[in-house]
């Protein structure tokens, strides 16, 4: 007699039958929805808190801190002013690729995924805390209230695919789908409406920006001379639109500081009296409007990390010595002043420099408005001679007087040189290189310079032949780059054009290219043509 299986009861359910490949497909979603949920949460947290402390901003810092000064040589290279962005993106895609990874651990270990989801919260925390520009521990918040959100919503979403669908044994999907796609929605919403409606921080900032009226500069700068633009078709403006001012720095959210609040420290070694200054009192103070070019160390042969603007503020040397500075000269016992801004960035500036009558300034102004907040609002330091990193501080906070002997800043230590005065270099604008032009006379045209040192001549080359003077135009300050011009009769094939400048102490740019590192990048810079028949 053959044995039957009991039927089962009315009130049985079905047993949960094995993950299938739809479920851990899914499962790998959720990972990737709550990492998402996540970080959405925590960026929304910290538009109340402080924007810096959102997760990837603060990850992504520490990240930029801790990469060899190489890589990111070649990260200015590969992607210019985007080298942000691209870290950003970079950073986002390694936590989806980790997030599908903790929908999968979820699966089969629902407790344990939702605790790596809370694992990278709290790195994200100590991450925001250890920041230098962290102020107080609520930094931590938001990435841990995200980590809270995401954690919570993963061991959600696992358990509607481990727990059957009524009546079958089947996992829940619909309801998987249904919850995912809710929240995320959610959560893009609500962050979307946080930063549409900002922070008081940043409304406040960009109120006082708005508001600042700029003083008459008590030394206004000396008119441009006619001759010192020239009209040629493909070489840019002799001042740079700030819009289209070279960026280059470490903060991956812009500083917003409200300019009421903004005060400046000076203090240190030799510093008679410590001091403490608002903008009203800076701005309260002799002003001085200059044109001066900066350049970025980072900047190759023929590189565009180089601008031209016109540049409001005060002299930084009287200020100084107001305060019973002394350069190393008169036997002052600091030879840095180390700048420090308020995302913590530290930079080193040789004293005797800052005091040896150049106009080096405490800016606030730029080609005519307050300084943008990506070029260091509300105020900045501008030393000409020098490269940016060794001298232009944004978004300065303090200024503290002490020796190179005693403190790096924060390039040094990352392979830069301490001091690094900027080197002459001369750059071919226009024709463009790989650009193919006709038989006839073209116009080769570009600039060159050489700061606090000002630019006496400008040769050009034309593939081996000799060099020849190219027409300068007229000089507008030995602190600003100069624009040349150099009509070349152009014959049909290859070319290869050369330029070099010699700059106003009669020193020439050597041949040979060296890298950006340590102190700057020098050499000729050359393109290569091709002319067709006219």
């Amino acid at each position: 007699m053959n044995a039957t299986r009991p039927a089962p009861e009315p009130h049985d359910e079905p047993r949960r039958e094995r993950p299938t490949r739809t479920d851990r497909l899914l499962a790998a979603l959720g990972g990737l929805v709550s990492a998402y949920v996540s970080l959405a949460v925590a960026d929304l947290v910290a538009h109340w808190v402080r924007p810096e402390a959102s997760p990837v901003p603060a990850v992504g810092g520490a990240v930029v801190d801790s990469t060899p000064a190489p890589v990111k040589e070649w990260a200015i290279r590969a992607f210019g002013e985007n080298d942000k962005t691209v870290l950003q993106l970079g950073i986002l895609l390694l936590l989806a690729l980790l997030a599908l990874g903790v929908g999968l651990l979820a699966l089969r270990h629902r407790l344990l995924g939702a605790a790596a989801v809370g694992a990278f919260g709290v790195f994200g925390a100590v991450a925001a805390v250890t920041r230098p520009d962290s102020g107080s521990v609520t930094d931590a918040v938001p990435s841990l209230v995200g980590a809270a959100a995401g954690a919570l919503l993963l061991y959600a979403l696992i358990g509607r695919l481990l727990t059957p669908w009524p009546g079958t044994a089947r996992a829940d999907r619909r309801g998987f789908l249904i919850v995912a796609a809710s929240t995320g929605l959610a959560a893009t919403g609500a962050a979307a409406i946080g930063r549409a409606v900002g922070t008081p921080v940043q409304e406040n900032a960009a109120a006082s920006r708005a508001a600042l009226v700029l003083p008459r500069p008590d030394s206004p700068a000396p008119g441009v001379p006619a001759g010192a633009r020239l009209d040629v078709p493909g070489l840019g403006p002799f001042i740079t639109p700030n819009r289209d001012f070279y960026r280059v720095d470490t903060a991956l959210i812009v500083p917003k500081v409200d300019a009421d609040r903004w005060r400046l420290r000076i203090h240190g070694s030799g510093v008679r009296e410590e001091r403490t200054l608002t903008l009203r009192q800076l701005m309260a103070r002799p002003t001085v409007e200059r044109d001066i070019t900066l350049c970025c160390v980072s900047n190759e042969v023929g590189g565009p990390l180089v601008g031209n603007a016109r540049w409001l503020g005060v002299p930084l040397a009287p200020l100084l010595r107001e305060a019973g500075v002394r350069p190393p000269s008169e036997g002052g016992p600091a030879d840095q002043l180390v700048a420090r801004s308020v995302d913590g960035m530290t930079i080193g500036t040789p004293v005797e420099a800052v005091m040896d009558g150049r106009d080096a300034l405490l800016a606030f102004g730029m080609n005519g408005e307050p300084l943008p907040f990506t070029h260091g609002f509300p105020v900045r330091m501008i030393v000409p001679g020098l490269y940016g990193y060794v001298s232009a501080c944004k978004w300065i906070a303090s200024i503290e007087l002490t020796t190179f002997a005693a403190y790096d800043a924060y390039w040094v230590p990352r392979g830069w040189a301490a001091q690094a005065p900027v080197k002459t270099q001369s750059r071919i604008d226009t024709p463009r290189d790989g650009a193919h032009p006709a038989a006839g006379t073209v116009m080769v045209a570009g600039v060159a310079w050489a700061q606090h040192r000002g630019i006496r001549r400008v040769e050009v080359r034309v593939d081996d032949g000799p060099w020849q003077d190219a027409r300068l135009a007229a000089q507008d300050g030995v602190d600003t780059w100069r624009q040349w011009v150099h009509p070349w009769a152009a014959t049909p094939g290859r070319h290869t054009l050369t330029v070099r400048a010699t700059d106003g102490t009669g020193t020439t740019q050597p041949e040979r290219r060296t890298d950006t590192m340590p102190d700057g990048a020098q050499g000729w810079h050359s393109i290569d043509v091709t002319v067709g028949r006219a």
